[in-house]
């Protein structure tokens, strides 16, 4: 038996409209157009989907149990096809965000927090265990966009600027390091280097400062959470190199110090990437907006 979808709606227009003259009117066709639909279908089924004899026009029981199906189908169908129009106009759609930056959690969630309000039918998510293998997750299509501060020259990937940060120096307030206005790799060659467990060249202090200089520290202790970082730094374990956002508290707190990284100070820039025909998107255009303005205004707090 084959059923198409146009059958469903039929005999539920039959049903709700309690005959062929009005169901025909409804679906704009004709009743003998109608009729012959009817015909074709009971025809397929082998039974008689009305009770003919009874007015208005009744259903069957086979008549009953595809009417069941069509109730269950139609809203289904309907449903699905909202969902792209929703697609197609850019009120909907899916935004897996995979990460390379520990410390932008802090300007992160503020941003989807705002995001979630505009865009309630996007699919957000972080994807975990990502970091190491973003960009071919991204060209696979298992994520959306990836924060970045290491730009690629990726064919189909666009790297969006976000915005610029300091990578600063924090240390507790009775390190040698006080004294000084400002820090040269020299500095931390005795140094314990606090960082996220993440490869050197993802470290702006190493990326920025120290193997440029060819500079190897004592020693590095890596660690999971910004909290513990800043506690082990206040008392004396180690100093660790941080974007300016995330010392926007810290820098005031009597236990710390914070210092820029050469005289000059070091900058780098955030990216947001994303495959390349999908920046323009209503919704990820407005992520990308509120990831260029909510970081700055913590950078300023």
């Amino acid at each position: 038996m084959y059923i198409e979808l146009r059958h469903l709606r039929t005999i539920k227009a039959i049903h709700d409209s309690g005959g062929l003259a009005r169901a025909a009117e409804v679906m704009n066709m004709t009743q003998s157009a109608l009729s012959h639909q009817v015909k074709g279908l009971e025809d397929q089924a082998g039974v008689e989907l009305f009770v003919r004899r009874s007015k208005p026009l009744k259903l069957s029981a086979a008549g009953q149990r595809l009417l069941r199906a069509a109730e269950r189908i139609l809203p289904e169908i309907e449903a699905v096809g909202e969902e792209f129009r929703a697609l197609r106009s850019g009120r909907s759609g899916r935004l897996h965000i995979a990460i390379e930056c520990h410390a932008c959690f802090d300007w992160l969630f503020p941003v989807l927090e705002q995001f979630r309000r505009a865009w309630p039918e996007v699919d957000v998510d972080i994807r975990p265990g990502l970091a190491f293998g973003a960009m071919e997750a991204l060209m696979r299509e298992e994520v959306d966009l990836v924060i970045s501060s290491d730009p690629e020259k990726l064919e189909g990937i666009g790297f969006n600027p976000l915005f610029d940060y300091s990578p600063t120096l924090v240390a507790a307030r009775t390190s040698p390091l006080a004294e000084k206005p400002f820090i040269e790799a020299e500095d931390l060659r005795d140094q314990v280097i606090i960082t996220y467990p993440v490869d050197r060249t993802r470290l702006d202090v190493f990326t920025g400062l120290l193997t440029p200089a060819r500079v190897e520290p004592q020693a590095v202790r890596q660690v999971e959470l910004t909290a513990v970082i800043l506690m082990l730094v206040a008392s004396g374990r180690g100093v660790s190199v941080l974007p300016d956002w995330v010392l926007r508290e810290a820098k005031y707190q009597p236990d710390y110090v914070t210092r820029r990284l050469t005289e000059k100070g070091l900058t780098k820039r955030m990216y947001a990437a994303t495959r390349e025909e999908e920046a323009t998107l209503p919704y990820m255009a407005h992520f990308l907006r509120l990831a260029r303005t909510e970081p700055v205004k913590l950078q300023r707090q």
